[in-house]
């Protein structure tokens, strides 16, 4: 499937990033780890060496147009090729948008949206060589429904989609898919540790704040695994997915089924 393909996944120090890099890892692909966090992202890398995997750390900044392509160009240093990039830097902060700064709206926007169009724009004059190119954009059920609180991260993921469809476009005769995928509530730590949050707030449990909270918007009443994005990402760079582009791929529970 992704055996000896090379990839980059951005924001692969921890989370969604470093599940679903460890998945390819797993499927013999040849994973570049990139990440802002240099300690935390070389400390991940080198547990993965020890286990025998074939990967590399760069540290970068997507939202920096210098740094991108010398990432690029070090992956193809190291590996020569380039076959998969994983757009997947993020972060996130919930206020109204009265009182959301405008600097921190800017800088998630810059991270999400710009990144992934940085990002893309230096890798397509190298897949369209090779004739063969996976680009995959992390958005989310945020980038399809609103939600309250979230404005700079809906309107990037938002936007995230329109960057897939226009990709997507572009490079439709050239051997090369872009798709975005669109999960909705993941078990992470980073979930976990706001339903612990959440739960102090209003004096309940964790999992109080599961069954009354967020169940009730999940049809299947479950969080997400990371295995399950990983499983659709890694569909997505098979050549069983090679007429499947420009699309923004629900993986919800149901969520927006309702």
């Amino acid at each position: 499937m992704v055996e000896d393909k090379v990839m980059i996944m951005t924001g692969a120090a921890s989370g969604i990033g470093l599940g679903i890099a460890k998945a390819f890892l797993n499927k013999g692909a040849k994973v570049v780890l990139a990440d802002l966090d240099k300690d935390k992202l070389n400390q991940e890398v080198a547990q993965l060496k020890i286990q025998g995997f074939d990967c590399i750390a760069i540290q970068v900044d997507v939202t920096e147009e210098n740094e991108m392509p010398q990432m690029i160009e070090e992956t193809m240093r190291h590996y020569g090729r380039l076959d998969i990039l994983f757009n997947n830097a993020g972060l996130q902060h919930v206020t109204p948008i009265e009182s959301f700064s405008t600097e921190k709206f800017r800088q998630m926007v810059d991270i999400m949206l710009t990144g992934s169009f940085i990002g893309t724009k230096y890798v397509l004059p190298i897949m369209k060589e090779q004739g063969y190119g996976r680009i995959l954009n992390m958005s989310s059920i945020n980038g399809v429904i609103g939600f309250a609180g979230k404005a700079a991260y809906n309107s990037a993921k938002h936007g995230i989609i329109g960057l897939t469809k226009v990709a997507a476009l572009e490079t439709a005769t050239e051997g090369i898919t872009v798709n975005a995928l669109c999960p909705g509530y993941i078990d992470t730590p980073l979930v976990r540790n706001q339903m612990e949050d959440l739960a102090s707030h209003r004096g309940v449990s964790s999992e109080q704040v599961l069954e009354e909270v967020l169940f009730p918007l999940i049809p299947q009443k479950q969080l997400i695994d990371i295995q399950d994005v990983a499983d659709y990402a890694l569909f997505l760079c098979s050549d069983g997915a090679k007429s499947v582009t420009g699309q923004a791929i629900l993986i919800d529970g149901g969520y927006t089924a309702q």
